[in-house]
This record gives structure tokens, C-alpha cells and sequence, in this order.
């Protein structure tokens, strides 16, 4: 059974857990790596997600205020041994209903063309693709995303 925690950013599992993202990013992105890198930095993040399976950390994902009502998605990641059982999905849904919560409308999120596997999930849980937002705005291998989470 996968648990949900709600945490901040200074959480011990989710440090581990982005050493093992940003290893899998350098190499997906190559040498685009340094400019997305820029923008993944670890400041206090004071909404994060973790997916445990049996006490382990299996996946996370942050949300953290772009513009007022607007929450942005960073971080999704699932551990290889995580694959395949529906945790990102479970870490999306509640990070974007953490948004809710806390009165944001929408949220959006950045994903590289080459990550396929995470626009699949984007598409499958209602995001819709717009137009590239500062600081993707103009960048050929980004692709931007947003839903609404907030009916007013």
C-alpha cells in the first residue's frame, strides 16, 4: 500500500530522492542539463509530497507559488523500483489538491520534450499544454502544461 506524506522541502527522503532525479535528468538532458538544472535549486519548498511503499521512499513532487493563484508542479519523481504502480499519479493528485486547499486556481509545470514518460502522466491527469511561461518562454525542448484545481 502506497502512504502519502505531506512535508517540506528539508525532509531527509526527499533530498535522496532528488539526488536520484537530478543523476536521471543530467543524463536525459545531456547538455542542456546546467540551464534546466538553474532551476531546480532545493530552497525551502514548503510543499512536498513523498510516496512511501512499505516505509520507503518511493516517489515525491513539490508545488510552490508562481503568481498569485497559480501553484507550479516541481520535482515528480518516481524511484525505478516505484515505476509501474500509479505513484506519480497518487503524488500528483495531492499536490494539486494541497493547491486547492490553499485557495490556488491552477497549477502549471515545465517538462522536457525528451521526458515522455511525464508527459504521458501529464495528459493522462487533465494537464493541457500552453504556451511556454518565463523561464521556459522560448526554449525549444520544454514543454508547459497547466489545470485548473480550483472551481470559484
Amino acid at each position: 500500500m502506497i502512504k502519502l506524506i505531506r512535508t517540506n522541502s528539508e525532509n531527509q527522503d526527499f533530498i535522496e530522492l532528488l539526488k536520484l532525479l537530478d543523476a536521471y535528468l543530467e543524463e536525459k538532458d545531456g547538455a542542456e542539463h546546467p540551464f534546466y538544472a538553474q532551476y531546480n535549486k532545493l530552497d525551502l519548498i514548503k510543499h512536498v509530497v513523498i510516496a512511501y511503499e512499505n516505509e520507503e521512499p518511493m516517489g515525491c513532487g513539490a508545488i510552490k507559488e508562481y503568481e498569485p493563484g497559480t501553484m507550479e508542479v516541481k520535482r515528480m519523481f518516481t524511484s525505478p523500483q516505484g515505476r509501474g504502480k500509479g505513484i506519480a499519479t497518487q503524488v500528483l493528485s495531492e499536490l494539486e489538491k494541497w493547491a486547492a486547499e490553499l485557495g490556488f486556481e491552477k497549477c502549471i509545470l515545465e517538462t522536457g520534450k525528451k521526458q515522455t514518460e511525464a508527459i504521458g502522466l501529464y495528459h493522462k491527469n487533465g494537464y493541457t499544454r500552453i504556451p511556454n511561461y518565463v523561464p521556459y518562454a522560448g526554449v525549444e525542448n520544454s514543454l508547459c502544461f497547466e489545470k485548473k484545481v480550483l472551481n470559484r
